[in-house]
C-alpha cells in the first residue's frame, strides 16, 4: 500500500489524523458514479470519507486535501455526469473505466440499463471530456454454457463498431471463478453454468479479437492476467495508469511529480496488476447492479439493505452506513 503523506481533519468535532492520497479510486468495490455520485459530492465538501478495510473491517479516515485525480470505475456514470462541473469547480482532475458489456440476452447484470442507452452514456461522456480518457473495458469474458468464444467476439464486435472514435483503449480479463468465492457463489445462485479459461481459449479470444481489431484500431490491454499474449498485440494494461496521467495531466504539477518518480506498483492489488498506487472508497457489499459474476458482493438481500440504509442517510461519511 502507498504510503501517503498524513494530515489532521475534523471529524465530528474530533481531531483525527487522516490519509491524503493523491490519486483516488472509486471505486473498483462499488459503481460510486451509478448509485453514490451525490454521496461523492457531500463527502468532498466535507474534504473527507471513512473507509472500511473489507478484510479486517477496521476504520481509517481519507482526506481530500491533496487529492488530484479520480479514477472512476462504472457500468453507467449517468448520474456522476450532471455534477462533472462540480468536480470541474475544484479543480480534480478524472477519467473514467468505462465496463460495457454485452450481457443482456443472458441476464448476467440485471442492475445496469439497457445496452443501446449505456452505449448513448458512452458517446456522450467521450464527446464531453475527450476519448482518452473513456476507457472501454469488456470485463469479465464469460464462458457459459451458452456463451463460447466466437459469441464472445461477436458481442465484442457489436460493441466496439459503436465505440470507434469515441475511446482509444479497450481492456479486457477473463472471468476467475475458482479464484474468488463471492463470483463462484453468485454465479451458482444464478443459476449459470460458467467455465473457466484455459491458455487455448484465452489464445482463441485474442486471435480472433486482434483480428478484428485490424478495422477498429483500439490500443488492447489485459487487466491483472498472468498470460502472455503479446505475440498477438495484446499488453499487459495499467488501469490506474501512469502513462496516461504523465500524458493527459500533464498540466498538474503535483501528478506529473508523482507519475515522473520511479514507477511504484500498488501492492493492495492481485500480483499481476499494473497499476500504480492510488486509495479506494468504496466499500463492498453496496452495488446494486448485482451481476451475476460480482466478486464484491456476497449476498443480494445484503447489499439491498445497505443501499437502502444509504437512501435513507445519504450524508454519512462512509458507505454502508460507516
Amino acid at each position: 500500500m502507498a504510503v501517503w503523506e498524513s494530515v489532521n481533519i475534523i471529524s465530528n468535532g474530533v481531531a483525527c489524523a487522516a490519509q491524503a492520497p493523491l490519486i483516488i479510486s472509486a471505486s473498483r468495490a462499488t459503481d460510486i458514479p451509478a448509485f453514490y455520485s451525490e454521496w461523492l459530492l457531500r463527502r468532498l465538501e466535507e474534504g473527507y470519507v471513512r473507509w472500511h478495510n473489507p478484510f479486517n473491517g477496521k476504520p481509517s479516515l481519507v482526506s481530500f486535501a491533496r487529492a488530484r485525480l479520480f479514477v472512476f470505475w462504472t457500468k453507467n456514470p449517468r448520474p456522476l455526469m450532471a455534477r462533472l462541473e462540480a468536480l470541474d469547480r475544484m479543480g480534480l482532475n478524472y477519467y473514467f473505466q468505462f465496463t460495457l458489456n454485452d450481457y443482456e440476452a443472458e441476464g448476467l447484470e440485471p442492475g445496469v440499463p439497457p445496452l443501446e442507452e449505456r452505449v448513448a452514456t458512452f458517446i456522450e461522456l467521450s464527446e464531453r471530456i475527450g476519448p482518452e480518457r473513456v476507457i472501454w473495458r469488456f470485463d469479465p469474458l464469460l464462458l457459459t454454457d451458452t456463451i463460447d468464444v466466437e459469441r464472445l467476439l461477436r458481442k465484442l464486435e457489436k460493441i466496439a463498431r459503436r465505440l470507434q472514435g469515441f475511446t482509444r483503449r479497450l481492456v479486457i480479463s477473463f472471468a476467475d471463478i475458482q479464484g474468488y468465492a463471492n463470483v463462484a457463489r453468485n454465479l451458482a445462485r444464478s443459476a449459470v453454468r460458467a467455465r473457466e479459461f484455459n491458455g487455448a481459449s484465452m489464445r482463441a479470444l485474442a486471435a480472433g479479437l486482434m483480428e478484428r481489431n485490424r478495422e477498429w484500431g483500439f490500443q488492447v490491454g489485459t487487466c491483472a492476467e498472468i498470460i502472455d499474449l503479446s505475440d498477438y498485440g495484446i499488453e499487459h494494461s495499467r488501469c490506474v495508469d501512469d502513462r496516461l496521467i504523465a500524458r493527459v495531466f500533464a498540466h498538474d504539477p503535483l501528478l506529473a511529480a508523482f507519475v515522473a518518480a520511479p514507477r511504484l506498483k500498488d501492492k493492495g492489488q492481485r500480483k499481476a496488476c499494473g497499476c500504480i498506487p492510488s486509495k479506494d472508497i468504496g466499500a463492498y457489499g453496496t452495488c446494486p447492479h448485482l451481476c451475476a459474476y460480482c466478486y464484491a458482493n456476497s449476498d443480494p438481500e445484503a447489499v439491498m439493505r445497505n443501499y437502502r440504509a444509504h437512501l435513507e442517510n445519504p450524508c454519512g461519511a462512509g458507505l454502508c452506513g460507516g
